[in-house]
C-alpha cells in the first residue's frame, strides 16, 4: 500500500485509537493504491524476484517495477517441455533505471527470454536500505488525499442529481480520481506502445 493507515486518518483528524474506520481505510487505500499502479502502467511496490518476459530477439526489456536496483538471471526458453534455460554472460546497460538495454539478444523470435530483477520503491513504513529508492513524497501525499476525499464524499457516490422538495438542486459529477492526483501521476505514468 503506498501509504501508512495512521497517515490517513491524521489527514482526517481521526485518533489513532478509534477504530471503526480502520478496516474500510485500508480497504480504501489497497483499492486506490492498485488504481495508481493500473493508472501508471507500473508498479511501484518494491518487488524482489520480479519477472518480465519478453521475445528471445529484443535487446530492450521495459521493467513494469522500477526503478531498477539489480537483475539477477536471464532465462531463455525454446519450448514447454526443456522449460526455462538460465543464461550466462548476458551483457546489459540499465537505462534511466527503468529499462535494461542488452548488448545481443539473447535469441531469436522464436523464443522467450525472461529477466529476474529487483525494482520498484521502498514504501512508507519500512526502512530504506542502500541502493533502493523511497516512494516519492508527492505520490503518497497523492494517495492520502484521494483516500481522504473518498471517505469524506463516501454517502454521496453515485448521487446524480438531487432535488429536494424546496431544497438545493445537486448534480455530482463522477471522477475517478481527483484532478489535482490525475496531475501527480502523469509525472510517473509509463508509456506502452
Amino acid at each position: 500500500m503506498l501509504t501508512q493507515l495512521s497517515t490517513v486518518k491524521a489527514r482526517l483528524s481521526i485518533d489513532d485509537f478509534e477504530v471503526k474506520y480502520d478496516a474500510l481505510l485500508t480497504n480504501a487505500i489497497r483499492a486506490y493504491s492498485t488504481q495508481f499502479d493500473k493508472a501508471c502502467n507500473r508498479t511501484f511496490a518494491r518487488t524482489v524476484g520480479a519477472t518480465e518476459e519478453f521475445d528471445g530477439d529484443e535487446t530492450e526489456i521495459v521493467v513494469a517495477s522500477y526503478p531498477i536496483e539489480t537483475v539477477t538471471k536471464f532465462e531463455l526458453k525454446n519450448n514447454e517441455t526443456e522449460g526455462w534455460l538460465e543464461q550466462t554472460g548476458v551483457e546489459y546497460l540499465l537505462r534511466r533505471n527503468c529499462v535494461i538495454s542488452l548488448a545481443n539478444p539473447p535469441g531469436d523470435c522464436r523464443q522467450r527470454g525472461r529477466v529476474t530483477y529487483t525494482g520498484g520503491y521502498v514504501l512508507p513504513g519500512t526502512t530504506v536500505g542502500g541502493g533502493q529508492t523511497a516512494l516519492p513524497d508527492d505520490l503518497e501525499q497523492a494517495l492520502v488525499e484521494q483516500v481522504a476525499w473518498w471517505f469524506m464524499d463516501r454517502d454521496k457516490l453515485g448521487l446524480i442529481r438531487r432535488w429536494p422538495k424546496g431544497g438545493v438542486y445537486e448534480e455530482f459529477v463522477q471522477s475517478e480520481l481527483l484532478l489535482n492526483v490525475k496531475e501527480v501521476l502523469r509525472k510517473y505514468e509509463r508509456w506502452r506502445i
